[in-house]
């Protein structure tokens, strides 16, 4: 009954799971991670600008920095004129890709068998 009580007491932000949620929560944190895995190589801003459609300037810059701040990506600034940023993943970040294509999988299963009652 010890696993039950995380859930009577409301304890839940105090596990692996909402841990995890936390990390990639959010409309475009899963999106961002997978086009910085998909491209094998790092991106600028701009080029996930137009991956990430329709996603404004704010939003990414709010996302990409929580990302940085969470460990799961790493920006690399190059001290030129205009200035250059590239993003890319870090080893915690690509190491959450498996976890999230599991999570893919699930879910295109359970479409595939239609609404559940």
């Amino acid at each position: 009954m010890a696993d039950i009580d995380y859930i009577t007491e409301n304890r839940l932000a105090d596990t692996g799971f909402a841990y995890t949620l936390r990390l990639i929560g959010g409309k475009y944190k899963m999106q961002t991670l997978y086009a910085l895995q998909l491209n094998h190589a790092p991106l600028r801003y701009n080029a996930l600008k137009r991956l990430l459609v329709p996603i404004s300037f704010k939003t990414l810059t709010n996302t990409l920095r929580e990302l940085e701040t969470d460990g799961l990506i790493h920006r690399q600034e190059y001290p030129q004129i205009p200035p250059k940023v590239e993003y890319s993943l870090t080893p915690l970040g690509e190491s959450l890709i498996p976890v999230m294509d599991d999570l893919c999988t699930w879910g295109e299963r359970q479409q595939a068998k239609g609404p559940q009652r």
